[in-house]
């Protein structure tokens, strides 16, 4: 079966088995989990930030940077389409009593003139912005890839209104080795930034937040045992982490051209409509029209030739390359493709 519903699926390699298996452990909510502090030092020294936090998933890691950066009754901007507002269960209005401001992206990037145009005045009568968030890159956009510029841009509008900004950054690496930029650059313009552990990098499981202040540091170490998310023995689960930032970034490109195949060989399909450029990284998204079956049919019948994909919405299909997915692999899916939806 070739799984291309998303790189979550990936399976940890026998080398990153084997480190886990030999990680010397401690009690982490002690702080004595000294794989736990090797992985945040890595972390933190790779973003070019003072400090990092091991937290189960990419979920709680924008849940608590949510939290620890507003107060109940406050707004925060956030893309229309981002895994914050589609993913997250409403976490952010049950949890931090917050509501999301939805901008309307261009395949999920705000400009800074949205980003402007949302901040509330300050008057009595509306309620406060209190951040500003950022996916990059962006999931539910295809894998589209933020310009340095353009967070730069929106960086100097939030000083401007004293607002601070969250990256979420669970696939930060994918622009990082298609852009060249590195992920010291990308995360400076953001208070706390979010990494996945368990995407593209192969990890089992493990996200972290990255971020320069002590205090929210120390705050986001206590919400994260509120929010049920402090690990004891959790070095096994870091040993992987480490294993993946050491070896697994800089092959996200094999991903990438993988996705770039993939996509020209759906082009081939006269029922599949997609744009070759919007594929910037790992994420394919392509659209199947005037097809005799439905989107639920199709993801049906394509698993029964054995291909997995995801049916997004509407005519929509997501499909994500990894690293447990080879150009071989690639090729097969596209023949399969061609005989489901060509038939």
């Amino acid at each position: 079966m070739i799984d291309l519903r998303s790189d979550t699926v990936t399976q940890p390699s026998p080398a990153m088995r084997e480190a886990m298996a030999r990680a010397p452990v401690g009690d982490d909510v002690y702080g004595e989990d000294p794989t736990v502090n090797r992985l945040q030092e890595m972390a933190a020294s790779l973003l070019g930030k003072a400090g990092a936090l091991f937290v189960p998933s990419g979920t709680m890691a924008n849940q608590l940077s949510i939290r620890v950066l507003t107060q109940p009754g406050q707004e925060v901007i956030v893309e229309s389409k981002s895994h914050i507002v589609r993913y997250e269960q409403g976490a952010a209005g049950a949890l931090s009593g917050v509501q999301l401001h939805w901008v309307v992206g261009d395949r999920g990037i705000m400009t800074p003139e949205q980003v402007e145009a949302a901040i509330r005045p300050r008057d009595p009568h509306t309620i406060p912005t209190a951040l500003i968030c950022v996916e990059n890159t962006h999931n539910s956009g295809g894998g589209s890839i933020y310009p340095l510029g353009t967070i730069e841009r929106i960086h100097a509008i939030a000083a401007r209104h004293g607002i601070p900004m969250h990256l979420d950054g669970a696939r930060l690496f994918n622009a990082v080795v298609a852009t060249g930029v590195s992920a010291a650059d990308y995360a400076r313009p953001f208070d706390t930034v979010s990494v996945c552990l368990s995407k593209g990098l192969g990890a089992p499981a493990g996200s972290l937040i990255i971020t320069n202040e002590a205090a929210l540091l120390d705050k986001l170490r206590r919400f994260r045992r509120m929010y049920g998310g402090a690990m004891r023995q959790a070095g096994i689960l870091a040993a992987a982490g480490i294993y993946a930032l050491e070896h697994n970034i800089a092959r996200l490109k094999d991903d990438h051209d993988n996705a770039k195949r993939l996509a020209r060989l759906l082009q081939k399909i006269p029922a599949v409509t997609l744009n070759p450029e919007h594929v910037e990284t790992n994420i394919v998204m392509f659209d199947v029209i005037s097809h005799r079956l439905p989107p639920a049919e199709i993801v049906a019948a394509l698993k029964r030739e054995g291909v997995l994909i995801n049916a997004v919405g509407g005519t929509t299909f997501r499909a994500v390359t990894h690293l447990d997915v080879s150009p071989q692999d690639i090729d097969r899916a596209g023949e399969i493709f061609a005989r489901v939806l060509g038939s």
